[in-house]
């Protein structure tokens, strides 16, 4: 990581400003003048003194083309999602992946339940990151679209309404339950992040500083609060510049056996 003058560590996104304007060989002043701001914004920017706003981060990443485009887009909060909506004539389902053959289930007596070879089955991705709960932090991630799969699982294509943006994220804390437990597995449609159609159910949102964080979304008034299931777990106001925002309506969850 990059350090100021001072030896004090920078946050990422300044190292890849700083790198991103000498790699187009180009001045503060200049960037400036591409970026539609002043010299001193930008260089406020690369000292740490003040991040650029969403509208920014989306230029920077327009300027930094696909290799590096996504790491300051994400900063604006764009997903995936964001982008298909913008297309037009983009379905949200998207082609439904081929999982391998499965074996007919069959119940404790031995009796033929269901053939799962002729059911409709989308693999879904194992995401490697962890989601906390209130009093637990997650993973510092700005959405989902650019984080690894450890492996795949197979779900019912019932279970998915919008499978190209479904994946699965492992959770880490005591307050979901006994709703959600530690160490459940849940899956996030991240297509869903609309706040008036979210209202009471559970979501996954994501801040700089907690990271991925499972919760329910509550609406008072015109107020929107983040609530966990154990009401000893304080509240978070989903306020315009508390730092939170929507990753993904959780659309349900798996535990481990006993």
């Amino acid at each position: 990581m990059a350090k100021l003058k001072n030896s004090t560590p920078v946050p990422e996104w300044v190292s890849r400003i700083i790198a991103l304007r000498r790699t187009f060989k180009m001045s503060q002043g200049e960037l400036a003048k591409r970026m539609e701001c002043s010299a001193m914004t930008i260089s406020r920017w690369e000292r740490g003194l003040q991040a650029p706003t969403a509208h920014y981060y989306i230029q920077l990443g327009n300027l930094a083309g696909k290799d590096d485009s996504w790491f300051f887009w994400e900063r604006a909060g764009l997903q995936m999602a964001d982008v298909s909506r913008a297309l037009p004539g983009t379905k949200a389902s998207g082609p439904v992946t081929a999982v391998p053959p499965l074996e007919d289930a069959r119940a404790g007596s031995g009796a033929r339940v269901a053939p799962l070879s002729v059911q409709r089955m989308v693999a879904l991705p194992v995401l490697k990151a962890v989601a906390g709960t209130h009093g637990n932090r997650g993973d510092k991630k700005f959405n989902l679209d650019r984080i690894p799969s450890s492996k795949l699982m197979g779900a019912p294509s019932e279970w998915c309404p919008n499978p190209r943006y479904t994946s699965l994220l492992r959770v880490r804390g005591h307050s979901m339950e006994p709703l959600i437990r530690n160490g459940d597995i849940v899956a996030v449609d991240s297509f869903r992040t609309d706040k008036s159609e979210l209202e009471g159910k559970v979501v996954v949102v994501s801040h700089e500083e907690s990271g991925l964080c499972v919760s329910r979304l509550r609406r008072y008034g015109s107020v929107d609060v983040l609530e966990s299931e154990n009401r000893a777990y304080e509240g978070i106001v989903l306020g315009k510049n508390s730092g939170w925002r929507i990753i993904g309506k959780v659309l349900w969850w798996i535990s481990a056996a006993p």
